[in-house]
């Protein structure tokens, strides 16, 4: 005990002092960490600065003030984002002596008219940094305000002033806000540009979202490549809403319900409304949930979509029930919203989100209030026409059978040229109907999954997302082994059953890949799945069916050069090779395959032209040498992955010594 006191005499202490704790001050906490406001500084980050400040707009907009939005992305890569709305107030601030509310709210974080409820009923931006942030990661902001028939104008760089307030006179038929910024290269990289048709798309879903705005879009035409289709200027209004864009969106697929399931209404106590567009097609395609609360896309859904799935699940029970249908007892939403396609718009007072990127709607009002209002327009709409009515029905109905099918873990065969299988509900399966030259990728969650869907080859490749880390067989119970959902799905997509009722004709693809991201996270994913299929499906390892897929950990860029890099060792080794003698290398770690865009991910880990796999092998035990190899290896898995956690323990302190850089 005395030792241990010894360590914190004065003498050890006195370096670490009242000097060492550093205060940041007005917006430089958001320069220092960008990824707590914007959520990093790659491209996905960089266009959310566009997305802050179009909000604001559409929150001038749907508080009854703007009628007409222009987003403008320039020559020189700065984006321009002009409302007819009210204004942003320029006179002095109460708190702030000597300056303006304008600058207040551009160079003060928390500071807005969207905390007390009085300026804005609903809005997006409710936190008080959005702008704000964008100035502090700009290397130039322009702010012009029309308001009471005058001008004004103030100018920014990296979050700062620099100068006060100008009063540029009078002006005749002219209103509104006008932002111009460009991002800050110190902060995202000289490289960093906004890409026309990212900026289109977000700019004709606001359109989209709110049906009382006109969205007028324009782009200098040489920032947009040969063969985009983004249009250098449009006029983007759409009368019907989300109607519109579930019709763009679906134009030229078969459907169950000819005429989509579409509405609108207010929500309970005066709360807000609420917006939806639904259909179901009639093909094997996949299909989407989009939501959105205040015009900010919910990615991650939330409680405004729980209501809706809840009403819609529920109304097809009842619709059920009342004409005589005692299968629906059964339905879930995976039964009835798997293939469908899902537009949800919310405007909600005071929403309460999960993080500043607002990505997920946390509200548990919401729920509530969604369901009630959306209850009575799924009955009507169900009741109009029986017709469709029963054809969605006996649909969904379909897929709960295929559900309970698989709880009793039947085997399925590979589906033939004139018949398709229902199989589980996440798997994209591809097109070629033998097994050879078929592929399969398991992946880690749903943002994988949907980056590797596109990256696909359809007509090859299927993609499998699984939910998290899988159950490890080597410890489970028989019982919790039955009863996990993501291995049945994984059973019944192979199509080959497991143990002693493997069939390797029967098998649906001729390749199985493992396809996790390159980190801890992604290596415990992968051994888990490893263990799954040398406990369960050793047949199919032993015939050289499974892979590992490689993708990168880094991008690698100087000039005209781009590398990828699989490791730290790679890494080194390319700066050492085709980097040599470069004098800036920038170096991007990949956050994992959900944040890489699909050409990435195409061209790097699943393309077959371009690609490296990793064979999973394990030693035969039909030879004497092979049976010992057979059984060490046996050992192994059951001291790294069984029921006994004093092996493993023995297994990390016998090696211990060896471990060098490990990634905690």
């Amino acid at each position: 005990m005395t030792d241990l006191f010894q360590d914190l005499s004065p003498a050890k202490t006195e370096s670490y002092t009242a000097k060492d704790i550093e205060v940041l001050e007005g917006l430089e906490p958001v320069r220092r960490r960008p990824g707590m406001y914007i959520g990093g500084t790659d491209e996905r980050a960089l266009h959310h600065l566009a997305a802050e400040v179009l909000d604001n707009a559409m929150d001038e907009a749907v508080a009854g003030h703007a009628s007409v939005i222009d987003v403008e992305l320039g020559a020189d890569g700065a984006v321009t984002v002009r409302d007819n709305g009210r204004g942003i107030p320029v006179d002095p601030h109460p708190k702030f002596p000597g300056k303006s509310a304008l600058e207040v709210i551009l160079t003060t974080l928390h500071s807005g008219g969207k905390f007390g409820g009085g300026a804005y009923k609903v809005a997006g931006g409710l936190h008080g940094v959005g702008i704000s942030v964008v100035n502090a990661l700009s290397s130039a902001m322009v702010v012009e305000v029309a308001r009471n028939r005058r001008l004004y104008t103030q100018s920014f760089c990296r979050g700062a002033a620099l100068g006060p307030l100008q009063d540029c006179g009078a002006v005749q038929n002219r209103r509104g806000t006008t932002v111009t910024f460009t991002p800050d290269a110190q902060i995202f990289g000289p490289r960093a540009r906004f890409r026309p048709s990212t900026l289109y798309r977000m700019t004709r879903a606001k359109a989209y979202l709110y049906r009382g705005v006109s969205v007028r879009w324009s782009c200098a035409p040489e920032l947009i490549a040969e063969g985009d289709p983004t249009p250098a200027a449009a006029t983007l209004h759409f009368p019907n809403g989300l109607a519109d864009f579930l019709e763009d969106v679906t134009s030229d697929r078969a459907r169950l319900t000819p005429q989509p399931f579409a509405g609108t209404a207010p929500l309970a106590d005066g709360m807000g409304t609420v917006e939806w567009a639904a259909l179901w097609p009639d093909d094997q395609d996949d299909g989407f949930c989009s939501s959105y609360c205040n015009t900010i896309p919910t990615t991650e859904g939330g409680t405004h979509e729980n209501g809706f799935r809840n009403v819609v699940v529920r109304g097809l029970k009842s619709y059920a029930e009342m004409i005589g249908n005692r299968k629906a007892d059964k339905l879930n939403a995976e039964d009835v919203f798997t293939g469908a396609c899902i537009l949800l718009s919310a405007f909600i007072r005071d929403p309460q989100f999960q993080g500043q990127t607002k990505e997920r709607l946390a509200s548990v009002e919401a729920t509530r209030l969604v369901d009630q209002a959306v209850k009575d327009h799924f009955d009507h709409w169900l009741t109009a026409d029986p017709e469709v009515a029963n054809r969605l029905l006996a649909a969904v109905l379909d897929r709960a059978e295929e559900r309970q099918r698989r709880k009793q873990a039947k085997e399925l065969s590979r589906k033939s040229p004139t018949k398709r299988l229902r199989l589980p509900g996440k798997l994209a399966d591809c097109t070629r109907a033998v097994a050879e030259g078929s592929e399969i990728f398991l992946v880690e969650g749903d943002s994988a999954g949907g980056s590797a869907k596109q990256a696909r080859r359809r007509e090859s490749q299927a993609i499998l997302p699984l939910r998290g880390k899988i159950l490890n067989v080597a410890s489970a119970s028989l019982d919790k082994l039955n009863a996990n959902q993501e291995l049945k799905d994984m059973i019944e997509a192979l199509g080959c059953g497991v143990r002693d009722r493997y069939s390797d004709e029967s098998l649906r693809y001729e390749k199985v890949i493992i396809m996790t991201d390159a980190d801890v996270d992604g290596a415990h994913i992968a051994s888990l799945l490893m263990t799954f299929f040398y406990r369960e499906m050793p047949k199919l390892v032993e015939n050289g069916h499974l892979y590992l897929a490689m993708p990168p950990l880094y991008r690698m860029t100087a000039g005209t050069i781009t590398a990828y890099a699989r490791d730290d060792a790679h890494r080194e080794e390319l700066m050492k090779t085709l980097f040599a003698g470069r004098a800036k290398v920038e170096i991007s770690r990949f956050k994992g395959l959900g944040e890489m865009p699909p050409v990435q991910l195409k061209e790097t880990t699943m393309d077959p032209d371009k690609r490296t796999l990793l064979r999973v092998v394990v030693p035969s035990a039909r030879t004497g040498e092979g049976a010992e190899e057979a059984r060490d290896t046996a050992r192994l898995v059951e001291d790294l992955m069984g029921r006994k956690p004093e092996l493993r323990f023995r297994f990390i302190q016998e090696r211990a010594r060896f471990a060098e850089d490990l990634d905690i």
